[in-house]
């Protein structure tokens, strides 16, 4: 609790400093929600990266793909060291654990062709993360475990058919959560000469 300095010619009111205060939570700064979801996107990915022992590489002008990741390993028949490129998306919008098999997403047309080319010479995935509304309610961290909330799904959109006049709606399954174990699947099967 902090107080205020006495006003010229009244009595100091008692303010609360709301950086303490435990109904509103610790002070956060004004970046726009969805700007702090990217953020909070690029952490996971980073996060699954490192676990899975990959790197990343970010291109520089953005052409509608956000990252380069790769994974070296000697068992890998088409080379040494392979690379996928994902899109990152998130959304507060679909609720945690989505019911069915899969939950639908909504890109512009624009992106879905990029997304959706086939045959390519590297492969494209869509990463889409689920977040709750709320920031403070994002993550969590103690002394054994940082909680990133909800979670991230992926999906391989090639040859994904265009059917919105400029918004698509496509299916993401819940099976294909988005982790290091499943990162390290994607790039054994793109080693291996096949598709994510």
């Amino acid at each position: 609790m902090a107080l205020a300095q006495p006003e010229p010619g009244g009595m100091p009111a008692l303010q609360i400093d709301p950086r303490s205060d435990p109904r509103s939570g610790p002070l956060r700064g004004t970046l726009a929600t969805t700007a702090c979801m990217e953020t909070l996107q690029v952490g996971y990915l980073h996060a699954v990266a490192a676990a899975a022992g990959c790197s990343l590489s970010q291109p520089f002008p953005d052409n509608g793909i956000d990252w380069h990741v790769s994974h070296g390993a000697p068992e890998h028949v088409v080379d040494d060291e392979v690379t996928i490129k994902v899109q990152l998306k998130a959304t507060y919008q679909i609720p945690p654990r989505p019911a069915g098999p899969s939950f639908g997403f909504t890109l512009d047309n624009e992106h879905l062709v990029k997304l959706a080319r086939s045959p390519v010479a590297v492969h494209k995935i869509l990463v889409v993360m689920l977040v709750p509304r709320a920031r403070d309610q994002w993550l969590s961290a103690g002394h054994d475990r940082l909680d990133l909330r909800h979670c991230c799904y992926w999906t391989n959109l090639a040859g994904h058919p265009v059917t919105g006049r400029r918004r698509t709606t496509v299916r993401i399954p819940t099976t294909r959560i988005f982790d290091d174990r499943a990162l390290c699947e994607i790039m054994t099967r793109v080693g291996s000469g096949g598709t994510p």
